[in-house]
C-alpha cells in the first residue's frame, strides 16, 4: 500500500474502510469507503494516490447512533447491497486477489455494526479470501460513548468467526507513545494517524514492493494463527517518529529490533512482558544483509526465551523489503501473537458484565433487533477466547509430551 497520508481515523467511533490487496503491484487497488455520513467525521484512513477514477464511497443519510444494532440490522444493512456492488467489480478487476482489509473502530455502531456485517458477507461471498482488519478498540483512558463495551464485545463476538487476522490498535497507547515517547505536546488525530499507517504500509509492503525474503497476507496468516480463534495481534513500528520529523542518525538492525520488541512501542495498550509470544513476524524494509537480521532474530528471541512458547518451535517469521518508508532508511514492522492480549478483552468484558447485569441501555439495542441471547452468547465466546489464550500462555513443552505418552498409552 506505500506511505499513506495522515488523515483522520476517528477517535473510537467511525465508519468503515475496505481496501484489498491483489499479488501484483500491476493491479489497482482501491478502496471500498462505506459510508461517509454528513454530520460525523469521515474518519477513514483514505488513499488518495490509490484512488480509481470510478465512484468507490457509498453514502448514507443518516449514522448508526453509536449504537451496534443499527449498524448492523437496520441502517447499516439497508446499504449493504449497494456496498457488496462495488466490492463486487473491485474484486473482479483485480489480476489476483488476495484478500481484504478493513479498518474500523470497534466502540461506535457504524465501524462495529457495519463493519462486522460487512466483514460476514465478504466471508460468504469469498470463503477463500483473506480477510484482514484493524480493528480500534475502546480504551477507558479515551473514551467517548458509555456503550462502547456493549458494541466491542458484540464486535468482538463477530470478528472470532469471520475474520482471519485482526490488528488491535487502541487509542490509549497511541496517545502514550505520542506524549511519552515522541514527546509530542497535544497529540492530534492526525499525529496518531501517521503511527497507524506507518504499521499498516508495513504489513503489505511484500505485495508492493521487491524484497529479499516477501511475505504475503496469506503467508503471514499461517505462519501467526497457531489455532483458527487466535488471530488478535499486537502491531509495533519501529522507529517512531512524529510527522514532518527527519531522524537525525539511522539506526542499526540490532537497535530497530530491540525498538519493535518494546513494550513502549506497542500499538495496543497491553504489556506482552504478562504474557507468552505464542509467534511473532517482523517486516524489515530498507538495504540489510539478511544474515544479520537473522542473528538480531535469534538473540532477542535466545534472551528472552522465556516471554516465547517453548512448545511452538520455529515461531518467528521475518521477512525484508529493499524498498524503505519515504523519510527513513530503515524501518520495522512488528507483528506479535501474544497471550497478553486478553488483558484488552478482560477490560471490555468487565465494564461489559458491569452494566448487562443490570441490562443498563439494553433497551436501544433490544428495539433494532438484537435479541438479548445474543448478548450472552457475545459475552460467552470473549471469555472463552481470554480463557483459550490463558491456557496457552500456561501451556509447556513438557505438558505436551506428558499428554502425548499418555495418548500412546492409551491406544
Amino acid at each position: 500500500m506505500g506511505n499513506m497520508p495522515s488523515t483522520p481515523l476517528a477517535p473510537t467511533t467511525g465508519t468503515a474502510t475496505c481496501s484489498w490487496s491483489a499479488s501484483t503491484c500491476t493491479t489497482t487497488r482501491p478502496a471500498v469507503r462505506p459510508p461517509s455520513f454528513p454530520h460525523r467525521p469521515p474518519g477513514n484512513v483514505a488513499l488518495p494516490s490509490l484512488m480509481p477514477s470510478r465512484p468507490t464511497q457509498v453514502a448514507g443519510q443518516c449514522g448508526a447512533g453509536n449504537n451496534w444494532a443499527k449498524g448492523h440490522y437496520t441502517e447499516g444493512a439497508e446499504l449493504m447491497e449497494s456496498v457488496m456492488d462495488v466490492v463486487r467489480k473491485e474484486a473482479e478487476s483485480c489480476d489476483c486477489l488476495q484478500g481484504f482489509q478493513l479498518t474500523h473502530s470497534l466502540g461506535g455502531g457504524t465501524g462495529s455494526g457495519m463493519g462486522t456485517l460487512l466483514i460476514s458477507k465478504i466471508r460468504e461471498e469469498y470463503p477463500d479470501r483473506i480477510i484482514n482488519t484493524f480493528s480500534i478498540l475502546p480504551s477507558p483512558k479515551v473514551s467517548d460513548t458509555v456503550v462502547e463495551p456493549y458494541n466491542a464485545t458484540l464486535s468482538v463476538h463477530q470478528l472470532i468467526e469471520n475474520a482471519d487476522e485482526t490488528f488491535c490498535i487502541d487509542n490509549e497507547a497511541l496517545y502514550d507513545i505520542c506524549s511519552r515517547t515522541l514527546k509530542l505536546p497535544t497529540p492530534t488525530y492526525g499525529d496518531l494517524n501517521h503511527l497507524v499507517s506507518a504499521t499498516m504500509s508495513g504489513v503489505t509492503t511484500c505485495l508492493c514492493f521487491p524484497g529479499q525474503l516477501n511475505a504475503d497476507l496469506r503467508k503471514l496468516a499461517v505462519n501467526m494463527v497457531p489455532f483458527p480463534r487466535l488471530h488478535f495481534f499486537m502491531p509495533s513500528f519501529a522507529p517512531l517518529t512524529s510527522r514532518g520529523s527527519q531522524q537525525y542518525r539511522a539506526l542499526t538492525v540490532a537497535e530497530l529490533t530491540q525498538q519493535m520488541f518494546d513494550a513502549k512501542n506497542m500499538m495496543a495498550a497491553c504489556d506482552p512482558r504478562h504474557g507468552r509470544y505464542l509467534t511473532v513476524a517482523a517486516i524489515f524494509r530498507g538495504r540489510m544483509p539478511m544474515r544479520e537480521v537473522d542473528e538480531q532474530m535469534f538473540n532477542i528471541q535466545d534472551k528472552n526465551s522465556s516471554y516465547f512458547a517453548d512448545w511452538l518451535p520455529n515461531n518467528v517469521k521475518t521477512a525484508i523489503c529493499d524498498i524503505p518508508p519515504r523519510g527513513l532508511k530503515m524501518s520495522a514492522t512488528f507483528i506479535g501473537n501474544n497471550t497478553a492480549i486478553q488483558e484488552l478483552f478482560t477490560c471490555v468484558s468487565e465494564q461489559f458484565t458491569a452494566m448487562f447485569r443490570r441490562k443498563a441501555f439494553l433497551h436501544w439495542y433490544t428495539g433494532e433487533g438484537v435479541d438479548e441471547m445474543e448478548f450472552t452468547e457475545a459475552e460467552s465466546n470473549m471469555n472463552d477466547l481470554v480463557s483459550e489464550y490463558q491456557q496457552y500462555q500456561d501451556a509447556t513443552a513438557e505438558e505436551e509430551e506428558d499428554e502425548e505418552c499418555a495418548e500412546e498409552e492409551v491406544a
